[in-house]
């Protein structure tokens, strides 16, 4: 069962924010296709701390290594039109940790506009 969790991103429309799990399952049907972990922008970029009052704190830190401890390699992680990440960061951590930056990780790639039109929902 995936954990409850909220992911957000900066936009030209101002901040965006989804629902990981809801996204998640809209994004079922999606086929899925592999990215190396080379490819992803974010492994060198701010990821988790550049929203709110949250700080990279030591215990901060250890609750994100305890989450890409436990992330599992097998489950798609779902990028954006743009390949950027959505959902799965914590298993891309976990490739980068277990020493295999060039690994394919499966990956659904899909935008906001298709997930949203799945849904029924407009816009």
């Amino acid at each position: 069962m995936i954990r409850p969790q909220y992911h957000f991103r900066d936009s030209p429309k101002g901040l965006l924010a989804w629902d990981v799990r809801r996204l998640v399952k809209l994004s079922e049907h999606l086929p899925v296709r592999h990215v190396r972990v080379s490819e992803i922008a974010e492994v060198d970029e701010n990821h988790w701390y550049s929203y709110g009052n949250v700080a990279p704190t030591c215990r901060s830190i250890v609750e994100h290594c305890a989450l890409i401890r436990d992330s599992d390699l097998s489950i798609p992680i779902i990028l954006d039109q743009a390949g950027r990440v959505m959902d799965g960061m914590h298993r891309v951590c976990k490739a980068i940790l277990e020493g295999e930056e060039e690994r394919a990780l499966a990956a659904q790639r899909r935008g906001l506009r298709e997930v949203r039109a799945h849904a029924g929902l407009a816009g």
